[in-house]
């Protein structure tokens, strides 16, 4: 199994690694690209003015260029600790136990757009790259779209068993997965009252955040979707395959977990889910 996850706009500074090793992490058939895209933002970053209009920074974020400029000396920590926000306070990897800390770093990935997919405890610098920004201001320039979506969706494609899609679709697209069997979209949904379904914005990555947690506690390389859904179903998660709509970014269905409406509190969301 392979939970593919977003990063996040924000991350920490500091750690206690060494500077980046490209050959110290996983899934090593992406180095050829992550260099070409670490040279690229090394050359971007050396303007400052540059940098600010590619990376649609505000008048209070010129900082990240700074932190862009030192990504090959600056310190490292897991990626699971490196990235903050919602999706990762609800993950809350600290406070995963040492075996689901492995199982984490063996069945899930997180999507940098600087590094590609790189896996939970790979030693990663803090730095400032989304999946829409431009590495050089010249016309024709490679976008990284074009740089990742080849490679990374070639590795997905090439990778048996479930896969579980949890990125937003802007990551999504820099790497495809492929269609077939066991491979799907989630998306989460909120029931109200009546029993409508809408798409949950606000509380979405906190949902994906818990539930991510869940399989990642829970320990089980599950071979396939049918047996995921069995789990899901013992634990008490609304968890099926969609039934209509457009096909996911990828997979042959889309995998559709639903919550009730809640107020926002984490304790009455991870309720919720189970």
């Amino acid at each position: 199994m392979l939970i593919l996850l977003p990063p996040s706009e924000t991350k920490r500074d500091g750690g206690a690694g060494e500077p980046l090793a490209l050959d110290g992490l996983g899934f090593g058939e992406l180095s050829r690209v992550r260099r070409e895209v670490l040279a690229a933002v090394a050359k971007l970053s050396r303007n400052r003015e540059a940098s600010i209009r590619a990376l649609k920074l505000g008048p209070k974020q010129a900082g990240e260029v700074d932190r862009n400029r030192a990504i090959r000396s600056s310190a490292t920590m897991p990626a699971l600790e490196r990235y903050t926000g919602v999706l990762y306070d609800a993950l809350d990897a600290p406070s995963l136990s040492e075996e689901s800390r492995a199982f984490a770093h063996s069945s899930l990935a997180v999507h940098s757009a600087l590094l590609g997919l790189v896996r939970a405890d790979d030693l990663i610098p803090a730095y400032r790259l989304s999946f829409d920004s431009r590495l050089s201001l010249e016309r024709g320039a490679p976008t990284l779209k074009k740089r990742w979506a080849p490679v990374v969706g070639g590795l997905l494609a090439a990778r048996p068993g479930l896969i579980l899609d949890l990125r937003s679709e802007g990551y999504a697209a820099l790497g495809p997965t492929p269609v077939r069997e066991h491979v799907h979209y989630v998306r989460v949904l909120a029931r109200d009252e009546s029993g409508n379904t809408r798409a949950l914005n606000h509380f979405n990555k906190q949902a994906k955040g818990l539930f991510a947690r869940a399989l990642v506690q829970c320990g089980i390389d599950f071979a396939g979707t049918a047996e995921l859904l069995d789990w899901a179903r013992s634990e008490g998660y609304d968890l099926s395959l969609s039934t209509g709509g457009p096909a996911s970014a990828g997979g042959v269905g889309d995998l559709e977990l639903v919550v009730p409406e809640v107020t926002g509190e984490r304790g009455s969301l991870m309720a919720a889910l189970r």
